[in-house]
């Protein structure tokens, strides 16, 4: 086999079996992922990157695969805001605003070079009495393209001043009837659970692994694994012991390594997150918690790509075909794709 220039791979390639594809040459092709399982298309309040740019940004990347996260918790339409951190008290409560819109752009704006997963952000998870009669809506609505949920806010410290409710061990008994319905459909959901702060690393824990004992049949993924701005000290052998306790324990748990804060805290400390990476490769997602609000460009993109894809760069090739090529996405979501083979030294 030969390996094919710097030229991004389209997304036909990935229809191939791997042995029809080009093997991927790690020395001469891109290290960013080509899947982003964490993108947020539209913003917390205020407008949006038009989809026919975001659809060339992909294409100007690596990206050929990408989870479309409406933000569950809009901002107040008559606050004026666009951020939440920028407007303490504003309250940011979940909808199905995003979701609705992102479904009607996505019929409205196909892309041959692009596959894109619908997710229903809507879900109050502290509040999830009505959850099964919105998936209904959705169904009517849309039916068949809604394939993945979240990202859901179980414990968002962020949001906190902007009346976030976390969930509890009451309201996570609740979610039942709803995450019965994922557990059939195959359905992945994406939780956000910061898993402590600087006070006490550990202080939500207890809250993950409550659902993850109450639902180990679902397909779920930890984002950021549990980290945040709220968490910026953890000892980073004490993070990765936690993660592979919870790994080796819930077989269908799964882990993003979204959003620049997992850099920026614990880069320096990469050897550590990177053996880690290698010893569990199954169970790890790529992304970039991109929120493309209208004020951002194509390089605020790019530069977020490649900040959170800069761990895929060290992977051995087995990790990397896995994670950063998009095995893993395809198998979670039974998608028929493929990663291409990563060429030997003979290649």
């Amino acid at each position: 086999m030969e390996s094919i220039s710097n030229d991004a791979r389209p997304l036909s390639s990935f229809a191939q079996p791997p042995s029809a594809q080009a093997c991927y040459d790690r020395e001469k092709e891109p290290y960013t992922a080509v899947v982003d399982a964490h993108f947020h298309p539209r913003p917390f309040g205020g407008s949006a990157i038009p989809p026919a740019e975001l659809f060339e940004y992909f294409d100007k990347t690596t990206v050929r695969f990408v989870n479309y996260f409406g933000i569950g918790q809009v901002l107040e339409l008559d606050s004026g805001c666009t951020y939440y951190l920028d407007c303490p008290g504003v309250a940011a409560k979940p909808s199905i605003k995003n979701d609705f819109v992102n479904g009607m752009e996505v019929k409205a704006y196909p892309h041959e070079n692009l596959h894109v997963t619908l997710s229903m952000t809507f879900m109050d998870l502290a509040n999830p009495e009505n959850i099964t009669d919105l998936i209904a809506l959705y169904d009517k609505e849309y039916p068949g393209m809604f394939s993945w949920s979240g990202e859901l806010n179980v414990m968002k410290q962020a949001l906190l001043g902007n009346k976030h409710e976390p969930s509890t061990e009451a309201s996570i008994d609740d979610w039942a009837p709803f995450m019965a319905i994922l557990k059939e459909r195959g359905i992945p959901v994406t939780l956000h659970s910061d898993l402590g702060n600087d006070r006490n690393t550990t202080e939500f824990l207890p809250l993950m692994e409550y659902i993850l004992s109450s639902y180990p049949d679902n397909k779920i993924v930890w984002a950021h694994m549990g980290l945040s701005k709220e968490l910026s000290n953890m000892n980073p052998y004490t993070h990765v012991s936690t993660m592979k306790r919870l790994l080796d324990k819930y077989p269908n748990l799964m882990l993003d390594i979204s959003w620049d804060v997992l850099y920026n805290s614990y880069h320096e400390w990469g050897p550590v997150f990177i053996e880690f990476f290698n010893s569990y490769p199954t169970r790890i997602l790529p992304g970039t918690d991109f929120v493309a609000a209208g004020t951002k460009d194509f390089a605020m993109y790019a530069k977020e790509l490649d900040v959170t894809s800069r761990a895929l760069k060290a992977l051995d090739d087995n990790a990397f075909r896995l994670i950063a090529l998009g095995e893993n996405y395809f198998r979670l979501m039974d998608l028929d794709y493929n990663a291409p083979n990563i060429c030997s030294a003979t290649d």
